[in-house]
């Protein structure tokens, strides 16, 4: 099993093929999956609030409604075959597909252990005028077995939230934060649109990857879009395997977290699988990448 690496695939065709990703060797799955929302063809121009702004419409976000609780259910039970008997599950979902993300957890054998609340301080406008305006996403953290990691002082250490006194107070389950703006958003050719529609703060997978991982431990995400997992994963100190079926964001994830060539991937055997990988290994920059059409390409990620 290599560490450290992209994959331009299918997400379920890796999670199940156990030479690259071994049974029971992953800390923490994080899952930004499809919303299956796209379709409405909703859009504004020249909002006062931000720009121009259309509705997340993409091809692999349209699936008929058996056909997508299908899927879920597929990809969540790969997802527990590779996870520790003690890792953590993360999926961030809406209201529109909260529903099926819980039953596929529950028929899986995952125990939900709490539902966070995203309020989005900055969240886009209703465009119908018909309903409130969405200001929430949720994710879902769920676990295989018992002993999971809860770093509680490193997330009362997070909580921008304090006493009166100063002190570090506990984190709770509703985490207010903007969507991504500014430098953090990845943009497009011309710089005006952001690349991808649903790409996630970064805050947020630091309070995830710092609150239920340890250093050099395995974080995995199925659907790495824009590349915010594996760049946390990197910048504190974890490994990372990282699969991205649309080409154009695979690119987009090996430019924003590779620089240099490097040898070759780091090699992870059957031995270690549930052991910590020694820093000494980590901190020799071995990552890799490899696409759909066989084209595999490697970059060193400076620390």
């Amino acid at each position: 099993m290599q560490l450290n690496k992209i994959y331009n695939d299918d997400c379920i065709s890796i999670l199940n093929d156990s030479n690259k990703i071994f049974p029971n060797s992953i800390q923490v799955v994080f899952a930004d999956p499809p919303y299956n929302l796209s379709g409405n063809g909703l859009k504004s121009k020249d909002s006062t609030t931000g720009g121009d702004f259309t509705m997340v419409n993409e091809d692999w976000d349209k699936m008929e409604e058996s056909e997508f609780i299908n899927f879920t259910n597929e990809w969540v039970k790969s997802c527990k075959k590779i996870l520790k008997p003690n890792g953590s599950i993360f999926i961030a979902c809406s209201y529109h597909n909260i529903g099926e993300s819980i039953m596929s957890l529950k028929a899986n054998g995952f125990e939900v252990k709490n539902i966070v609340t995203w309020n989005k301080s900055n969240a886009m406008p209703n465009l119908t005028r018909r309903v409130l305006t969405h200001t929430t996403e949720f994710i879902i953290w769920a676990v295989k077995g018992k002993g999971w990691v809860f770093n509680y002082e490193k997330l009362k250490e997070l909580n921008p939230d304090k006493k009166k006194d100063g002190a570090v107070k506990q984190m709770r389950d509703i985490w207010t934060m903007p969507l991504c703006q500014g430098r953090e958003r990845l943009r497009d050719e011309d710089g005006k649109k952001a690349l991808h529609p649903t790409q996630k703060p970064e805050e947020l997978l630091k309070r995830i990857i710092l609150g239920f991982s340890n250093e050099n431990d395995v974080i995995l995400d199925p659907f790495a879009g824009s590349g915010t997992t594996p760049y946390i994963a990197k910048k504190y100190n974890r490994n990372f395997i990282a699969i991205e079926k649309e080409k154009k964001y695979f690119c987009a994830i090996e430019e924003r977290v590779c620089k240099t060539e490097i040898k070759k991937p780091t090699q992870y055997t059957k031995q270690n699988t549930t052991k910590h990988q020694s820093e000494q290994d980590y901190l020799s920059g071995l990552f890799g990448f490899s696409s759909q059409d066989n084209t595999k390409q490697a970059r060193k990620i400076q620390m």
